[in-house]
C-alpha cells in the first residue's frame, strides 16, 4: 500500500499517574520510522494508556515523548492528525450493529469530509467516490482482508466476524486515512497461534509499507522492539505504591483513563 513517511516515536522516563497511583512510569525507547513496536505488559500495567498518550490522546505526567517530530503533550492536537488508532477497547472499538459496508463509508466519508482539501471538496460527487471506493479497496488489500470472502461480503455484520477478521478490518479502517503511524490494542488478544503469526505478519506488512506501528500485547514475537511498561527486575522497579494501591486498583485507573480518552 503506497503510505506517506512513517513517523519516529520515542520516549524517555516518560510516566502517567492518577489519584491511585502511577498507571505506567519510567517508560523509555526510540523507535526510526517504519518500525515495528511491540507495546508489551500484563493486564492493569498502563499498556493502553501508554498507547494513548504517545498517540496524542492522553496526557502524561512525567518525562518527554515525541512523535513524528511532534512534542508530546504540547502538539497532541497535530500528532491525532498523523496518528490513527486501530482497535483500542472503550476508544475506538467497531459496532457489532454495523456492517463491513456501513463502517467502511462511514470511514471514507468522514476522510473525505475532514481530511480532504478545499479543491478535493469541490470535485464532481462522481469523482469524490471513485477516490473514497479506491481508499477502500487499498486499505483493505493493505489489511489482508478479502470481503468475498466472508458470508455476506461486505454487508457481513461486524458480530458475525472472526476475531483476525475483526482486527483486518480495524486495521483497514485506520489505514483509509494514510496516517504516518498507527496504534492498537489487544493485538494478540483471543488468537490461535496461527492467528497470532497472521496478525504480526499483518503489522509487519503495515510497517515494511512504511507507516509506523505500535501494538499493545501480552507476548511479542522475537523479532520486534519491544517497549514494557511493568518492570522485569526489583532494581527497574518503580517507588513502591501505598497499600491500598494493588492490582485491581491500578487496573481501575487504568479503564477510568481510557473511558476520559474516549470522552476526549
Amino acid at each position: 500500500m503506497e503510505s506517506p513517511h512513517g513517523a519516529a516515536v520515542g520516549a524517555e522516563d516518560f510516566g502517567l499517574k492518577g489519584p491511585r497511583g502511577w498507571v505506567f512510569r519510567h517508560v523509555g525507547f526510540s523507535a526510526p520510522p517504519g518500525s515495528l513496536v511491540a507495546v508489551e505488559g500484563p493486564s492493569g500495567s498502563g499498556r493502553t494508556c501508554l498507547l494513548l498518550a504517545l498517540t496524542g490522546r492522553m496526557r502524561a505526567t512525567e518525562g518527554s515523548a515525541e512523535t513524528g517530530g511532534l512534542e508530546l503533550p504540547r502538539k497532541a492536537a497535530a500528532v491525532r492528525r498523523i496518528a490513527a488508532l486501530g482497535p483500542v477497547p472503550g476508544v475506538s472499538e467497531l459496532d457489532p450493529a454495523f456492517t463491513v459496508a456501513e463502517h467502511l463509508r462511514e470511514r471514507a466519508l468522514l476522510q473525505g469530509r475532514y481530511g480532504a482539501s478545499l479543491r478535493t471538496l469541490l470535485r464532481p460527487r462522481a469523482e469524490r467516490r471513485a477516490t473514497a471506493r479506491a481508499r477502500i479497496d487499498t486499505a483493505l488489500e493493505a489489511a489482508g482482508l478479502d470481503t468475498a470472502t466472508l458470508p455476506k461480503a461486505e454487508r457481513t455484520s461486524v458480530r458475525d466476524l472472526e476475531r483476525l477478521e475483526a482486527l483486518r478490518l480495524s486495521v483497514a479502517l485506520a489505514l483509509i486515512g494514510t496516517p504516518r503511524l498507527l496504534a492498537l490494542d489487544d493485538a494478540d488478544l483471543k488468537l490461535s497461534p496461527a492467528e497470532r503469526a497472521d496478525a504480526w505478519a499483518l503489522l509487519r506488512s503495515v510497517a515494511d509499507s512504511g507507516t509506523t506501528v505500535l501494538a499493545v500485547c501480552s507476548e511479542a514475537p522475537e523479532d520486534v522492539q519491544v517497549v514494557r511498561t511493568a518492570p522485569t527486575t526489583a532494581e527497574e522497579a518503580p517507588a513502591a505504591p501505598t497499600a491500598e494501591e494493588t492490582e485491581e486498583t491500578e487496573e481501575e485507573e487504568s479503564a477510568d483513563a481510557i473511558a476520559e480518552a474516549g470522552r476526549a
